[in-house]
C-alpha cells in the first residue's frame, strides 16, 4: 500500500487574512489528534527537514500552552545554530478539533488562531482541514511567500511515515 499521498493544498482565502490547508491521511481521527498533542509524537514530525525540535512547555489541554524550539546546525565559520522559537495556547482540544494559537517569537506581535479539524472518511482515511487567521493580508502574504509549504509538506511526509511504522497507535 502506498502511504504518501499528495501535497497539501495551501489556500490564501480572497477576503480574509486566512490560509487553508487540506491534506488526507491514512489514519483515523483519533491518530491524527494524537500526533498533534502527544509531544514525543510531535516532536518527530513537525516542521522541514533537517531540523530538530526540542519542547520546552507542551500541555495539550483546554487552556494549556505549548512552546518549543526548532532548530538547525548552520553552516559557515561560526557555526552556530539556527533556532526558531513557537509557542501557543491550546483553547480547544477535542475528539476531531483542535482550536491553539500560534506564534514565532521572532514575530511576537504576529498571533494567529490555528483551527484544525479531522474530517472522517472511513476506511481509516481522515482528512485534515486547517485554518490559520492572521492580523492582516500582509502577514497573510508574508506567511505564503517564506516558504512555510517546505514545512508543512515535509511535516506532513514525516507524519505519514510514523503512522504506516504504526509508531501512532489508533
Amino acid at each position: 500500500m502506498n502511504t504518501q499521498l499528495a501535497q497539501a493544498a495551501i489556500e490564501a482565502d480572497p477576503d480574509l487574512p486566512i490560509i487553508r490547508i487540506t491534506r488526507d491521511f491514512h489514519a483515523t481521527p483519533a491518530q491524527l489528534v494524537k500526533a498533534h498533542t502527544d509531544p514525543d509524537l510531535a516532536l518527530r514530525w513537525i516542521g522541514p527537514d533537517g531540523m530538530e525540535n526540542r519542547i520546552i512547555t507542551w500541555d495539550a489541554r483546554n487552556g494549556g500552552e505549548w512552546r518549543y524550539v526548532a532548530s538547525r546546525a548552520a553552516s559557515g565559520p561560526d557555526l552556530n545554530r539556527e533556532e526558531y522559537v513557537f509557542r501557543g495556547c491550546f483553547h480547544t482540544v477535542g475528539d476531531d478539533v483542535i482550536v491553539q494559537t500560534f506564534t514565532w517569537e521572532g514575530q511576537p506581535d504576529g498571533v494567529s488562531l490555528e483551527t484544525l479539524r479531522f474530517e472522517d472518511l472511513g476506511d481509516g482515511r481522515t482528512r485534515l482541514h486547517a485554518q490559520s487567521l492572521v492580523d492582516s493580508f500582509e502577514s497573510r502574504d508574508a506567511w505564503l511567500r517564506s516558504g512555510m509549504e517546505v514545512g508543512v509538506n515535509d511535516g506532513y511526509a514525516k507524519l505519514d511515515a510514523l503512522i504506516a511504522a504504526g509508531t501512532v497507535a489508533p
